[in-house]
């Protein structure tokens, strides 16, 4: 056994029947199409902030920064609080909406959360669209951010609990694709929108968040519920058979369906899973529902979604050369999304983890090195360097967009039972908010503070993390959700830790018989 604790044995979706129908790939195309809400508003608030006519309107400080002050460090020149609370608002509005969004999942459902989120982001498009002043603009990212976090928290349950076993990975994925998607789409309008000579540019862009938001909304309405919530939510094993039999593509359902009721019946003996997920026996799903989402964030990605245009700006780059230069790093990164569907369940989940740990250390160290030799306080970099960092820059992004972009939505929803499962996707979601507004707020004094050291720490943080994934996360490709405790128990860490909880059991219940 490697020492990652690899599971053997098992046959490839669990000894389901069944293939990827058409309703399937519908119903997952509806709602993992909300990945575009989450990464246009990651692509759109990092260009308008590059813009010079959203600056002087809105962050006139920021753009004599910008312009030209010699006394600031070129490092420094973005560095303002109000810039950052615009950006990192939205996080904060998320992390509070997910913890709620949580409840709405695990009673109502997982579509009644993706209505609820698509309806919410598109007031927000409205607020930021009509901005006339800051206010306005810190109400549309407060907005956004609830609906961020009712979609983030119930769209990676729907995909996982829609998907047959053997292609789950492939379909979750496509939240990624789609959150790469929506990225790429928001840096193309930024570029084509920053040429408008009048200056409101802008406000197309960040009006247009609508769009996306509104094919969600409507399209949830004729999404089904999954299988799995139906028999949670009343236990109609009839209704749910027929829906995973169109799901499945055949009638030959009954072993997932038995499976599915026993984990209905386990989940409906909970009744606080939040209080539930603290418990020995769950301690392998807690820490990776803590850890994944928070390695997630301190690899730096976001200073790429968010900050790019701003960075590229700031290493001697022309206003539409660096739009240009974020949408050529999101092609990259939807290319690698794409490579990742289609290799994830074949490879399994430690190996791209790995593979994009390694790419991903050996890229930061790369632009950091460059910063350090031809970046400094005054003067620009040549033409040549700035290039140079921006393809290393697109080498970082794949290796992400192949490993941690998808499988922080992924790995954390598969393995958690049903009865804590919206509970931990809603820590998953949380945590990324926490942290992406925590970077969100420090990045540009970071990078003011440290200068090109911000991305060896960065190095730093991929290189814990792809230690982690090495010693304690187990390989669980193709094997059924209703089947992940045993991954635990033949893992040669956590099995010390899950089976003395059942040893511990074990003995109280021979305890009580013979008494």
């Amino acid at each position: 056994m490697a020492i990652g604790g690899l599971v053997e044995g098992s046959s490839a979706g669990g000894g389901y029947s069944g293939r990827v129908t058409s309703f399937v790939v519908l119903s997952c195309i509806v709602a993992g199409s909300g990945g575009i809400l989450f990464g246009y508003d990651l692509g759109i608030s990092g260009g308008v902030t590059s813009m010079e006519s959203f600056l002087s309107k809105f962050f006139p400080d920021v753009y004599h920064q910008m312009k030209g002050d010699k006394n600031v460090s070129n490092y420094c020149r973005f560095d303002s609080e109000l810039l950052t609370v615009f950006t990192s608002s939205l996080y904060v509005a998320g992390l509070v909406a997910t913890l709620f969004a949580s409840s709405v999942t695990g009673r109502f459902g997982r579509r009644a959360s993706i209505l609820i989120g698509g309806t919410v982001f598109i007031a927000g498009s409205a607020f930021g669209g009509a901005a006339v002043n800051v206010y306005m603009l810190l109400l549309n990212r407060i907005l956004l951010g609830i609906g961020l976090g009712f979609t983030n928290q119930s769209i990676p349950l729907y995909l996982s609990e829609m998907a047959p076993p053997q292609y789950r990975g492939a379909i979750n994925n496509g939240f990624e694709l789609c959150i790469s998607i929506g990225i790429l789409i928001a840096n193309l309008i930024n570029f084509g929108v920053e040429k408008i000579v009048d200056g409101w540019g802008w406000r197309i862009s960040l009006s247009l968040a609508a769009v996306p938001a509104a094919f969600l909304t409507i399209g949830a309405i004729f999404l089904p519920e999954t299988p799995s919530f139906i028999i949670q939510r009343d236990g109609n094993i009839d209704e749910a058979k027929i829906l995973l039999q169109r799901l499945r593509g055949t009638t030959r359902i009954q072993k997932e369906l038995d499976d599915l009721v026993s984990a209905s019946y386990t989940s409906r003996t909970i009744q606080h899973p939040f209080r539930n997920i603290f418990k020995r026996k769950y301690r392998p799903q807690l820490v990776i529902a803590l850890l994944i989402p928070f390695f997630n964030q301190v690899t730096g990605i976001n200073v790429i979604n968010f900050y790019a245009p701003v960075m590229f700006r700031t290493i001697g780059l022309k206003e539409s050369a660096s739009l240009m230069s974020a949408v050529v790093t999101r092609i990259c990164a939807t290319v690698a999304n794409i490579v990742a569907m289609v290799v994830v369940d074949r490879f399994g989940r430690r190996k791209l983890f790995l593979v994009g740990g390694v790419q991903m250390i050996l890229s930061q160290i790369m632009v950091g090195a460059v910063l350090a030799a031809k970046f400094k306080d005054h003067g620009g970099m040549e033409k040549e360097y700035a290039y140079l960092v921006l393809i290393i820059m697109c080498v970082f992004v794949a290796g992400f967009a192949w490993s941690w972009g998808p499988l922080t939505y992924l790995v954390p929803t598969e393995i958690c039972p049903l009865e804590i499962r919206s509970a931990g996707q809603s820590i998953v979601i949380a945590v990324i908010f926490l942290v992406t507004f925590v970077i969100g707020q420090t990045f540009l004094a970071m990078l003011c503070h440290l200068k090109f050291g911000t991305f060896f720490l960065f190095g730093g943080w991929v290189c814990v993390m792809t230690l982690f994934v090495y010693f304690f996360l187990p390989e669980t490709k193709q094997l059924p959700m209703e089947q992940m405790e045993q991954v635990w128990r033949r893992h040669w860490f956590w099995k010390r830790i899950v089976g003395e909880e059942e040893e511990e059991r074990e003995a109280r219940s021979i305890a009580l018989s013979t008494t």
